[in-house]
């Protein structure tokens, strides 16, 4: 398994692994015959890891979208970014932020939608996506000078492994996408973490938390996997309850560079957490 495409995240995503790459990668399997990823968000390690034949999942509508536009509407895609850049000011930013909003949003394509959320997403303040209880966008405007909202190569090159592989792109619960999984997959979740503080809790990227009880339910997942001999990588925070929940496995202590939390001065490094059950490393 080759890296063969110039690509990387087209959308920055609460929890994005592009700075842990260096630990992360060692402990995937190259050669597994199935690379699958329940919780994508912005994709780093699957964009890195390029496989031929993977499982992408996430529970976000709005993300799955734009990878599945990325694939079969490039060239629409980067029209619709060309106009959007072209009109951005804040006046303009807060419009399209508010379409989601009205009765109208049902009917657009998903094109639009998608061209719409990559907008937001390089636009918005600290490149973060973020909705309200409703389900809406709700990030302010971030008031850059030049903020890379065509990557004209980056989309193109994205839709070309997207469809020259055998990737199967879903939406949903991850559990699902868990069920019939045979030994040689291997699979990496990088779920919602377990919140080590409730400044730093973030769950805001879907209307939909993940509390104490679904990390419960998560390693029960990953018991069964274990029972199949499937090798797995979970990304987690470090604290007491995730280490309480694993320490029948083996598990990495890393450090990460974190600016989600809501106060200034607790933005930094941080220890997170690489829990691995597979071949010796």
């Amino acid at each position: 398994m080759a890296k063969t495409y110039f690509i990387s995240p087209i959308v920055k995503w609460v929890g994005g692994k592009r700075q842990l790459l260096p630990e992360i990668m060692p402990f995937i399997n190259k050669k597994c015959s199935t690379y699958v990823e329940p919780f994508v968000g912005g994709g780093a390690v699957f964009f890195e890891l390029q496989p031929k034949k993977a499982i992408i999942n996430d529970y976000n509508h709005e993300l799955i979208n734009v990878y599945i536009v990325i694939r079969d509407h490039a060239q629409e895609l980067i029209q619709l970014l060309e106009k959007h850049n072209s009109c951005n000011s804040e006046e303009y930013f807060y419009f399209v932020r508010s379409l989601d909003r009205l009765e109208k949003y049902k009917g657009m394509s998903i094109v639009e939608k998608a061209a719409r959320i990559i907008y937001l997403n390089k636009t918005c303040y600290n490149g973060l996506y973020r909705v309200n209880s409703a389900g809406q966008f709700n990030s302010p405007y971030g008031k850059y000078k030049n903020p890379n909202i065509v990557n004209e190569a980056l989309i193109r090159g994205m839709s070309k492994y997207l469809q020259s592989n055998k990737i199967t792109i879903r939406q949903g619960d991850y559990k699902d996408v868990l069920k019939g999984l045979r030994r040689g997959a291997f699979v990496y979740l990088d779920p919602p973490y377990m919140p080590i503080s409730s400044s730093s809790s973030f769950t805001g990227y879907t209307e939909n938390g993940f509390s104490y009880e679904q990390q419960v339910m998560l390693k029960e997942e990953c018991d069964k996997l274990r029972e199949k001999g499937i090798a797995f990588l979970q990304s987690n925070s470090d604290c007491e309850e995730i280490q309480e929940l694993y320490k029948g496995y083996k598990v990495k202590t890393v450090q990460a560079k974190r600016s989600i939390n809501s106060k200034g001065d607790k933005r930094g490094e941080i220890n997170e957490v690489l829990i691995y059950y597979g071949p010796e490393k």
